[in-house]
């Protein structure tokens, strides 16, 4: 953008927010208008994407630091006057004047024809990424979106589709060990530009699995086993988050909450390979037959003089 623009723009005005403004209220202002004038809410109205084209202009500059103060002070130092003079006549233009403290700049412009595809129901945000400098060709916009992928698709990996208001569909692949929150980036999906079109961000949330629990990139799952396994000890097959079944084996005298690893098989991801956590949960049941009844008072009686809660005051004095 020529510095003679930036003498005859009001770019607080044009976002509606004082000149004090902090950077978070510049990018809510854009975006509430942005949403407004959008082309794609607007088709055919001239006036819309001129409105949206001078938001993008304003945003641009005001959201980045070094621009808003060279904006501010080129602003405050041609307030109240006017440069005679054209850029090749000898009068001198405004950028005779300026350019030589600034250095050249170029239009971060919103790029030409259509201002790109999804809007409000899929793509809620477009986040700024104006790189112009010095010549340089700014790209557009990066735009944003969510999607809900089953725990499965987090763990081996999966490819969702996004559509966009104008029926195209974005596919976004969504990698291996993928965490609740985490972004994927799509190059090129974003608004377009005169640099070229900026990236889509994919904002990607897990639902939760009934029996598989997620820990960093370890996998917990608990384990019901019965007193005579926990008291004796056994061997069990467990399912793994990969489809395997892998066995396992219990000690003998393990209790409720003992927790158990089994190396390599959580998370896979890259080079990095979780472990699964086995809690133990030692299932007492509801109802014993009458023979079952006498073996566990049979057990009582060879175990008389065991007391599990010794030293249980000490442990509790204040």
């Amino acid at each position: 953008m020529a510095s003679q623009d930036w003498i005859d723009k009001d770019f607080y005005s044009i976002l509606g927010v004082a000149k004090d403004a902090s950077a978070e209220e510049i990018k809510k202002a854009y975006r509430k208008l942005a949403r407004v004038h959008h082309p794609d809410k607007n088709p055919g109205d001239a006036s819309a994407e001129q409105k949206f084209k001078d938001i993008s202009e304003a945003h641009s500059v005001l959201s980045d630091p070094e621009e808003r103060q060279q904006y501010d002070a080129i602003r405050a130092m041609g307030s109240g006057a006017r440069f005679s003079g054209s850029p090749g006549g000898e009068g001198g233009g405004f950028e005779d004047l300026f350019g030589g403290l600034f250095g050249d700049r170029s239009t971060p412009g919103a790029g030409g024809g259509r201002f790109g595809g999804g809007f409000e129901d899929i793509f809620g945000g477009m986040g700024s990424r104006f790189g112009s400098r010095r010549g340089t060709p700014a790209k557009g916009a990066d735009r944003t979106a969510k999607t809900t992928i089953s725990f499965k698709g987090a763990v081996r990996g999966t490819t969702v589709g996004l559509r966009e208001p104008n029926g195209n569909v974005i596919d976004v692949r969504i990698p291996a060990g993928i965490k609740e929150g985490q972004k994927v980036r799509v190059k090129g999906k974003g608004q377009p530009g005169a640099g070229g079109s900026g990236d889509l961000l994919v904002e990607v949330s897990v639902q939760d699995h009934p029996f598989f629990e997620r820990d960093g990139d370890n996998i917990r799952i608990h384990v019901p086993v019965s007193f005579d396994e926990a008291a004796l000890g056994t061997t069990l097959e467990i399912p793994t988050i990969h489809g395997e079944q892998v066995k396992i084996r219990i000690p003998a005298g393990s209790s409720t909450g003992k927790t158990l690893r089994l190396k390599g098989h959580g998370i896979h991801r890259k080079n990095i390979r979780g472990d699964m956590l086995v809690v133990l949960e030692v299932a007492v049941p509801d109802q014993l037959s009458d023979q079952a009844e006498a073996a566990v008072r049979a057990f009582a009686e060879a175990t008389r003089g065991t007391n599990p809660r010794e030293g249980l005051q000490a442990k509790a004095a204040l």
